[in-house]
């Protein structure tokens, strides 16, 4: 006959380290320097540009969503694929700012309270809007960040932060302006029908 355990034996090293509160590794706004040849108040400003763009990338990129979900009308399969296919874009650009923002040293937003609190684009209503008030707040919202691009890209440049300057132009000032055509094209008035002369 075996002798039954008094009970279970706990071992500590074996367990998951579960912290839920620790000092902060780097606070917001601040630069961790780091060997890429550029000037950290050059960083610092790249980074804080940044973070504005981000927010209000990452609410464009949730306003597409938002608008493939609630889409209808006639258009209804085109603008669902295209809406999800710009979310799909835009959620590319958040990552690569955001990475961006980290390479330079700083901190990026992460959070959609922080989002809210950030962006410059306005707040949709939680309702459903018919097909062409969506493309016009869609529209709004590339203007807003092509401005912010068109402006931090001057910026990076005459600073010197080339990296940052290919990222704006090379993929958002690119990528944006490819989906405002594709948006606004939507928008010209012409018939489902043409008529005969």
């Amino acid at each position: 006959m075996t002798k039954k355990d008094e009970g279970p034996v706990l071992i500590e090293h074996a367990r998951p380290v579960t912290v839920h509160e620790a000092e902060e590794l780097q606070h917001y706004g601040t630069v961790a320097r780091l060997p890429i040849a550029l000037d950290a108040s050059v960083c610092a400003a790249s980074a804080g540009n940044l973070n504005q763009l981000l927010a209000d990338t990452m609410t464009l990129r949730d306003l597409y969503k938002k608008h493939h979900w609630q889409v209808s009308g006639p258009t209804f399969y085109q603008l669902h694929l295209l809406f999800d296919k710009h979310f799909n874009e835009q959620s590319e650009l958040v990552d690569a700012i955001a990475e961006r923002i980290q390479s330079l040293g700083g901190v990026s937003i992460a959070m959609a309270h922080d989002v809210a609190e950030m962006t410059l684009i306005p707040r949709p209503p939680r309702g459903r809007d018919v097909v062409p008030v969506q493309i016009s707040r869609l529209l709004h919202a590339h203007e807003v960040v092509l401005k912010e691009a068109r402006a931090m890209a001057r910026q990076s440049a005459e600073a010197g932060d080339d990296g940052t300057n290919d990222l704006l132009v090379s993929e958002v000032i690119r990528t944006n302006e490819g989906q405002v055509w594709f948006v606004a094209e939507h928008l010209v008035d012409t018939p489902l029908v043409a008529h005969e002369r």
